[in-house]
């Protein structure tokens, strides 16, 4: 609704009174034809029950509602009025345009948020600062967390159900096509490229990497070592299929001839450069993959890709 005519200081202009209320114009709308501004909630609420024009009948909806001419909005803005905290003792007049800021900051505003004094930490409406209790308002917000905690927590264990759901029906599919491909060599050759698909597209969410000392390499690791790399890979949702090949691979004795030893890996050390490499997340590995490394030397990669795991050195 609009604003009262009363608290306006001088004379105000009837074009810039709302029709339906007879106050001051407030977020003023304006017909589409004939012209007439009436306040938003005024207008939306007449509209609401008859679609006419509450000055001459015209049919109008409120899609049809459009913003009123920046002049009529300048002549609103310039009018000078008391704070709507004139009740409790404040004496401002100020411009429209600047009545909402001066509101929020107002110091006689009841509803300005105001920090307790008591150590609590909390901010509270000023006119309920005398009824602040600092211990029932804690305890209620750690209830109010509490609740919140539970529900975070409910979505989290639905969310995995879900996705352990989708794991289930994603692997009930993969064994399907695996049978499937064995008894039909045209869906053998469908499931490999959706195999393949899968790989790449898990291979484009890890990072690119790069090595700053390949010396570092560590061609051997141990059980413990492998095991920390394969349960990041498997977090990384990298598809179950090729976690086993990839981690085998992560062992000289499975590298490929121009890896296959300390003094081969030296005179290669060059072609190293070319190698694209995956940032295995949080380790200090890379996944050299051959669906990224399909230009680099048969000699120098292998199906489906290499895990090399590094001292330091990998940025």
């Amino acid at each position: 609704m609009g604003i009262e005519i009363n608290r306006f200081q001088g004379e105000v202009d009837e074009e810039l009174l709302c029709p339906i209320c007879s106050s001051v114009l407030e977020n003023p709308l304006q017909a589409p034809n004939c012209e007439h501004a009436f306040c938003s909630a005024c207008i939306h609420e007449w509209l609401s029950r008859q679609p006419t024009c509450p000055v001459d009948r015209q049919n109008i909806t409120p899609p049809q509602l459009r913003p009123v001419p920046r002049i009529l909005r300048n002549l609103l803005y310039r009018l000078q009025l008391t704070c709507d905290n004139s009740v409790y003792g404040c004496t401002a007049i100020l411009k429209l345009d600047a009545l909402d800021s001066h509101v929020q900051e107002c110091e006689f505003n009841p509803k300005r948020p105001v920090p307790c004094e008591l150590g609590c930490g909390l901010v509270v409406p000023k006119d309920e600062l005398k009824e602040h209790n600092c211990v029932r308002e804690l305890r209620s917000l750690m209830q109010a967390q509490q609740t919140k905690l539970v529900e975070v927590q409910a979505e989290v264990a639905e969310g995995k159900f879900q996705m352990s759901e989708q794991k289930r029906e994603l692997q009930l599919l993969k064994d399907y096509m695996l049978a499937m491909r064995n008894a039909n060599p045209s869906l053998r050759i469908l499931a490999d490229q959706m195999e393949a698909d899968e790989v790449r597209r898990w291979a484009e969410t890890l990072p690119k990497a790069r090595v700053l000392r390949w010396g570092g390499m560590i061609s051997t690791p141990d059980t413990v070592l492998q095991a920390m790399i394969k349960r990041a890979l498997s977090e990384s949702g990298c598809p179950p299929h090729i976690i086993q090949d990839l981690m085998e691979n992560a062992h000289e004795r499975r590298w490929p001839t121009g890896l296959s030893s300390l003094e081969i890996r030296q005179l290669n050390r060059r072609q190293y450069e070319n190698y694209v490499c995956r940032r295995i997340p949080g380790k200090q590995a890379v996944a050299v993959m051959a669906c990224d490394n399909g230009h680099m030397n048969p000699e120098m990669i292998l199906e489906p890709g290499l895990i090399m795991i590094f001292a330091h050195g990998v940025e």
